[in-house]
């Protein structure tokens, strides 16, 4: 039977970007949105404030676009300071690029296993599912799913126990599946 996890985030990351104030590195962004229209172009920013210092620093959203070329729905958000935006903004990787941040994850997602039913069986099917681009090491899900430590979850890829398609080291963001033998 497989079972699937979610990894879910529970709130919006931290931005990594340098404060022109003081010297850190990391921004909460404030969900809030300012639109500016000068004649027919129009620039939009989301708002984020420094951590240590409260220093407002604007991401920019829109910059010089014609009015006539920005989705309505997309304008209703933005001045609705829509939070579930916010998120989306953030997973872009062009507003990422554009404005040179990026996603501190830290101790703002969680593994939902659907409980521990699965942990006395011989062979355990899992599908590990992501509901954000939030980079993780695969080891540290099965370790904390599995109720294993690092070294043992380790120690099992390493004897052929727990195999799956894709690289079990490094950090993924994306879906994966895999299977553990005891």
């Amino acid at each position: 039977m497989l079972k699937i996890w979610a990894v879910v985030p529970t709130c919006l990351p931290l931005l990594r970007r340098r404060c022109h104030a003081c010297p850190s590195e990391r921004f909460q962004a404030s969900g809030k949105f300012r639109v500016n229209a000068n004649h027919k172009l129009i620039d939009a920013w989301l708002l984020a404030l420094c951590a240590a210092c409260g220093e407002t620093a604007k991401i920019t959203v829109l910059e010089r676009m014609t009015v006539r070329s920005i989705r309505p729905e997309l304008l209703d958000r933005l001045h609705d300071n829509d939070p579930g935006l916010t998120a989306e903004l953030l997973q872009d990787p062009v507003v990422q690029r554009r404005n040179r941040i990026a996603l501190d994850w830290d101790n703002a997602w969680r593994l939902d296993t659907g409980g521990t039913d699965h942990l006395d069986r011989e062979t355990i099917d899992v599908s590990v599912r992501f509901a954000a681009r939030i980079p993780v090491r695969p080891v540290r899900l099965i370790a904390e799913g599995c109720g294993l430590s690092r070294a043992e979850v380790d120690r099992l890829i390493t004897e052929g126990k727990l195999v799956s398609a894709v690289r079990l080291s490094g950090k993924l963001s994306g879906d994966f599946t895999f299977t553990l033998k005891r």
